[in-house]
């Protein structure tokens, strides 16, 4: 993809173009995200790698924490993401990816950001809730009155069977309730940080553009599960790579679908 912005353009947010809203492309572009991508990651692969370490670390010391640690991961998440769009324009335009694009979401949109998480942690909630709530009514008395039946094989069989249903059920609930939000979210960072947007309307746009190049996201999504499983036949050693191309695929998308350049 030849880069549609200036290289001399300062990689602020300020500088960014404002999107004029989403627009649909061709099905093959979401393969050619995966090719951007690449083209993101080999100019800054030792940045990137650290960047992904310093991810890493900060992950695993907030996993140590209960319950807050988990919070505090969601809170984050656009926070990080945001400064990534910032050091990926950086790439773009032909400048060096730094520490500093990882944590610039604290100094630039700060507040939008935190804001956006905050809606994310929200929703996430209220969705887990929602399926519990309706496993617990569709399923909780059978599977608790089955729990105190006569001890015997077909009793076993069918508390099994309730559970069983009872997983399943739970899980189709929760990814019919959960990818709205993940489409939701997918470009909100990006809006935010490189199209100035507030944080419900950024959802909303990102919706919208998930919504209107559904195919284009299927051929993406085919090809992310393919490299998913080469990343981690290795030892899992692959993810080095795909993970910073994941971060740097958002970016693409976001360009292809709001911006004015087209990825080819």
């Amino acid at each position: 993809m030849s880069s549609p912005f200036p290289p001399e353009a300062p990689p602020i947010a300020a500088s960014s173009p404002s999107p004029a809203g989403p627009r649909s492309v061709p099905a093959g572009n979401g393969a050619s995200w995966w090719g951007e991508a690449w083209r993101l990651f080999t100019p800054a692969v030792a940045m990137w790698l650290l960047i992904l370490v310093i991810m890493i670390v900060l992950s695993i010391v907030l996993s140590l924490i209960p319950v807050i640690g988990h919070l505090a991961s969601n809170l984050l998440y656009p926070v990080l993401t945001g400064g990534l769009m910032l050091g990926c324009r950086a790439i773009d335009r032909g400048q060096p990816l730094t520490i500093n694009h990882l944590f610039a979401g604290f100094s630039e949109r700060a507040g939008p950001l935190f804001m956006l998480g905050l809606i994310y942690l929200g929703l996430a909630i209220a969705i887990v809730a929602t399926v519990a709530g309706i496993l617990l009514v569709t399923f909780g008395a059978a599977v608790f009155t089955q729990m105190f039946s006569i001890n015997n094989a077909i009793s076993t069989s069918v508390l099994l069977s309730g559970a069983f249903m009872m997983v399943m059920v739970g899980t189709l609930l929760f990814l019919v309730l959960f990818l709205p939000l993940i489409m939701a979210i997918w470009f909100a960072p990006a809006l935010i940080m490189l199209g100035g947007r507030e944080p419900w309307p950024a959802m909303k746009e990102s919706f919208a553009g998930s919504v209107q190049n559904v195919v284009p996201f299927l051929v993406y999504g085919l090809i992310g599960l393919g490299l998913a499983i080469v990343a981690t036949i290795p030892l899992g050693l692959g993810w080095f790579v795909v993970a910073p191309m994941t971060i740097a695929s958002i970016y693409a998308s976001y360009c292809d679908i709001f911006e004015t350049g087209n990825v080819s």
